[in-house]
């Protein structure tokens, strides 16, 4: 997947969701067949591109999830809005 110039926070966690479901995916399907090279090869290649987009997260606005990085001080896991509100979250 490649990564755009000033991606939106929105777009990013689009991304961040559906790379996640990939993973999802491929593991359930390794937990059966576990000797498929090309899944467990695709599913490496998803957890490399997870990794880049959950640290672009985190380094344009803030922890995605509580452990995602250390924090800096004064503790400050999640900065308004919280995930239940309209804003934190996205249209499919």
């Amino acid at each position: 997947m490649i990564m755009k110039e000033n991606m939106s926070k929105m777009d990013l966690k689009r991304q961040i969701a559906a790379v996640h479901m990939m993973l999802e995916d491929l593991q359930l399907y390794l937990n059966t067949h576990p000797t498929d090279k090309e899944a467990l090869a695709k599913r490496n290649t998803f957890v490399k591109e997870f990794k880049m987009l959950r640290d672009e997260y985190n380094k344009c606005f803030g922890m995605i999830s509580q452990d995602d990085s250390l924090s800096p001080y004064p503790w400050h896991w999640i900065n308004e809005p919280w995930p239940w509100e309209y804003e934190a979250n996205y249209k499919l």
